[in-house]
């Protein structure tokens, strides 16, 4: 009997559901085989083998034990999924899900033999003692210590003649647990895996930038990490200043100068340099374990070597990244993985550093059809992944193929991922790539059932029944709507955007996530924008503002068009796109399904960026109006051509002193725009002291200092816009009304004009300024002027107050932030304003071209 127990698919209209625990029933035979000895000798079968008790978790299961290697298998347990160490059964169990399977083995390595890409032991599992409904599982004990593990499954494969859509099965590739805890295949970042005979079908792998990969087996035992009191901290969304930043590029560089040069243990080396900074949290590009050999080729026209520096390709999601490891490098195992990044966790919370994922469920590392079998598609590809009826990947990530996450059971993993970050490490939060897509309704497969498709191999029986038929079902087919479309189970075309997502639903309201810091990239690749309407339930989530971004670009640069009154309404926290609950007639999600989801909602929806790792650095956004992106190999094809950038006179490196200190000063104007604004700052890692890319905007290949953290650069600080950037942090935190839940209201702040109370809020209009007040903080003015023309403002009169210069972008460091640190004295303070007495004793305040003042009350 060979019974494929799929995803079930009510033919009524109802959700998709994981097959639960109990025996299926023999669905009716077809007519033509009711009442035969064929259809008699298959019912009674099928009825015999469903009715055998079935063995309990710590039952022997028939296999035997492997000298060396473990004992006598046991029947194991279906949940938790992955493998889980008891102590008390001296087990280590392994359970994994594969509604379509037909064999699967349990693969046991030694790291000898793994690197030698074959396996050391393997276990086929009993799919009666070894199954529970979808999930497979197995117990084993007396496990040689540092074992690896992974998973052989035999299955249908679309390509190999039979009526098997959506299939990709492969029985000569061991694939890993998607709930692994940890993975390995090579040691050191970058380091090329063994060379092998990989086209041999006794070795294991796909090349030496893709060898075998397998996960340890957990320890029944292990230390228990020492967290030294460690707990949440909790910061309020609007005290945080966050820090967009890459693990290895943060101190790989020479210039970091520390033991452990781009690992987790190098950068708890130099946390003190952010908390100096003044961040209050790291949002971390990709941790999760990603295979950075991945796009490993020659760089056309160069010697240098593309990888996938940023990490946007996901192989294993419970699993941090190994070779950001020094404990990995060293030999050690994946506790020892674990424990290191355990502690750059706690060493950050040390500092009031909180610490943000930035995590991929969007897509995986498997591409589409042509990409390698790692792990998903290898288990449940069905399942996995969003697919078209002709088992086709729909591709809203760019990437080739769509994680199908609103299908149960990729939701269910989804959320117990998160859980496992917050609860195992402590992190604070997740920034969710490509969250759109987390919008989109699944795709669905009907289980597999006997109808008329059921065909018969080599059936001869006796009246006794004493023969062994084999039913052979064909997997069934796709959930196709009525107009031919692939659909979720329930009528909704697969890929709609949904309303009320119900990924997005369990998020939201899972306890242990209740605390977490939810923010969402809200728009895909294949157009769909939910900025300012993300599903939010209740306010969870925070977005990404990339319209804030394009704002803030367009006015600092003097950009005819409405941007003075979009650039007021940007340094309010957005209420235009967070409290307003009407959409603009061109935003088609908020006109439609986003509509219940728009207003209602603070600063804090807003995540202000005006630079990200994908696109210019801040100095190069003023320094090319062009892309110059020929080192990545793809003739200036790829990376975004809408930059929104002014080069400031001159494209590119120049000697010309005048474009060098308008440069200066526009780095400063983007600077105090993002600090001076409500909702939640992000800056850059090397935007506080102008790193350069050399106007490459799409660096993702780059292993390189292009990607590197200048600490010489940093620490010299010759323009003076590391302390700049430190100032501008310290005055946000130093006056509440920057740091805002609610927005301003007509009593709070004032617009004002080159006369106060007069605002320009004309298309030709190139200056912004503002009062802002707080009953237990000095006030603020604040003035942007972004012509070429120098003004001279009129300062609004306070009763009993005046006003003491504290930011002009125009003036040479230091003396650009009067602010006494360990620069400036509080002597020196007293002086510099001393000098500017004459024009603030008068009401005014001159402002130069291209420039912001702010001054306190």
């Amino acid at each position: 009997r060979r019974h494929h127990r799929g995803l079930r698919c009510d033919p009524g209209g109802g959700q998709p559901t994981v097959m639960s625990s109990m025996p299926p029933q023999l669905p009716p035979l077809p007519a033509h085989l009711q009442g035969t000895p064929q259809g008699m000798a298959a019912q009674h079968k099928y009825q015999m083998s469903v009715s055998k008790p079935k063995p309990q978790p710590d039952a022997p299961s028939g296999q035997q034990g492997v000298p060396g290697i473990c004992g006598p298998a046991k029947a194991g347990r279906d949940w938790p999924l992955g493998a889980t160490p008891e102590p008390q059964q001296g087990v280590v169990n392994f359970s994994v899900l594969s509604s379509s399977a037909r064999a699967v083995s349990l693969v046991l390595f030694t790291e000898g033999d793994l690197r030698l890409g074959k396996p050391t032991a393997e276990v086929p599992l009993d799919p009666h003692a070894n199954r529970t409904g979808d999930v497979w599982h197995v117990a084993l004990p007396d496990l040689t210590p540092s074992l690896l593990y992974g998973f052989r499954v035999t299955g249908p494969h679309q390509d190999s003649g039979e009526d098997a859509a959506g299939h990709r099965f492969d029985h000569t590739a061991v694939v890993a647990d998607p709930y692994a805890k940890d993975l390995i295949s090579r040691r050191r970042y970058g380091e090329m895996g063994p060379e092998l005979d990989y086209n041999s079908p006794n070795v294991l792998g796909l090349m030496s930038t893709w060898p075998q990969a397998a996960s340890y087996v957990p320890r029944l035992h292990t230390p228990g990490f020492d967290w030294q009191g460690d707990a949440p901290l909790g910061t309020p969304m609007e005290q945080l200043v966050i820090y967009e930043m890459h693990v290895r590029g943060f101190t790989n560089d020479g210039s970091s100068r520390v033991l452990r040069p781009g690992t987790y243990a190098g950068m708890v080396e130099r946390l003190d340099y952010l908390h100096k900074l003044g961040v209050t949290a790291v949002e971390l590009l990709p941790v999760q374990e990603f295979n950075e050999l991945e796009y490993y080729t020659q760089i056309p026209g160069t010697d240098q070597y593309r990888y996938n520096f940023w990490g946007y390709s996901t192989v294993g999601f419970f699993a941090p990244m190994s070779r950001y490891s020094a404990a990995a490098a060293e030999g050690g195992d994946g506790e020892a993985v674990r424990q290191e990044f355990k502690t750059l966790v706690r060493e950050c919370h040390k500092r009031g550093i909180e610490v943000i994922l930035d995590v991929v469920f969007n897509h995986t590392a498997e591409g589409n059809e042509k990409g390698p079998t790692l792990s998903m598609r290898g288990l449940d590809n069905r399942i996995y992944y969003m697919l078209a009826r002709g088992g086709e990947y729909y591709n809203y990530s760019g990437c080739g193929n769509t994680l199908n996450c609103n299908q149960p059971a990729v939701r269910q993993f989804i959320v117990d991922c998160l859980k496992y970050w917050v609860e195992e490490y402590h992190v604070d939060g997740f920034r969710f790539d490509l969250a759109s897509i987390l919008t989109r309704a699944e795709s669905a497969w009907f289980a597999d059932t006997l109808e008329d498709e059921l065909e018969l191999e080599e059936l001869t029986l006796d009246d006794s029944f004493e023969g062994d038929p084999v039913i052979v079902v064909k997997p069934k087919g796709p959930c196709i709507g009525e107009g031919g479309f692939m659909t979720d189970g329930n009528g909704v075309a697969t890929g709609t955007p949904m309303s009320e997502p119900s990924l997005i639903r369990e998020i939201s309201e899972d306890p242990v996530l209740a605390n977490t810091k939810l923010i969402a990239e809200a728009w895909d690749c294949d157009g769909l924008v939910q900025v300012g309407a993300f599903p939010h339930f209740g306010g969870r989530w925070s977005e990404w503002n990339g319209k804030f971004r394009d704002v803030v670009r367009h006015f600092i640069k003097g950009t005819d068009g409405p941007w003075a009154g979009d650039f007021a309404a940007a340094l309010c926290g957005s209420p235009n796109i967070y409290a307003k609950h009407e959409a603009n007639e061109d935003d088609w999600w908020g006109n439609n399904g986003g509509r219940q989801w728009r207003g209602n909602r603070g600063p804090t929806a807003s995540i202000n960026f005006i630079i990200a790792h994908d696109g210019f650095t801040l100095a190069d956004l003023v320094s090319y109006n062009e892309k110059q992106n020929m080192a990545n190999g793809e003739n200036n094809n790829d990376g975004e051509a809408h930059n929104l950038s002014w080069n400031c006179g001159a494209e590119g490196a120049t000697d010309n002193w005048d474009v060098k200190r308008l440069r200066q000063r526009q780095m400063r104007n983007f600077t105090a725009a993002l600090m001076l604004s409500a909702g939640v700052p992000m800056l850059h890692m090397g935007d506080e002291y102008g790193h350069s890319k050399g106007g490459n905007n799409n660096t993702y290949c780059h292993d390189s200092p292009v990607n590197y953290l200048d600490w010489d650069a940093a620490s010299q600080d010759a323009v003076g816009l590391s302390r700049f950037t430190r100032c501008l942090i310290r005055l946000r935190r130093e006056h509440p009304q920057l740091q805002r839940t609610v927005y301003v209201t007509d009593q709070e702040v004032q617009w004002h004009g080159v006369e106060p109370h007069k605002p320009d809020w004309s298309e030709t209009s190139r200056l912004v300024a503002f009062t802002i007040t707080h009953p237990e903080a000095n006030g603020l003015y604040v003035a942007f002027n972004t012509s070429h023309k120098p003004l001279a403002l009129s300062l609004p009169k306070w009763e009993g107050r005046v006003w003491c210069p504290l930011i002009d972008s125009s003036k040479v460091a230091p003396y650009d932030c009067l602010m006494a640190d360990d620069t400036l004295s509080e002597a020196q303070v007293r002086t510099a304003r001393a000098a500017q007495a004459m024009w603030v004793a008068s009401g005014m305040q001159p402002v130069l071209p291209w420039s912001c003042v702010v001054l306190e009350s």
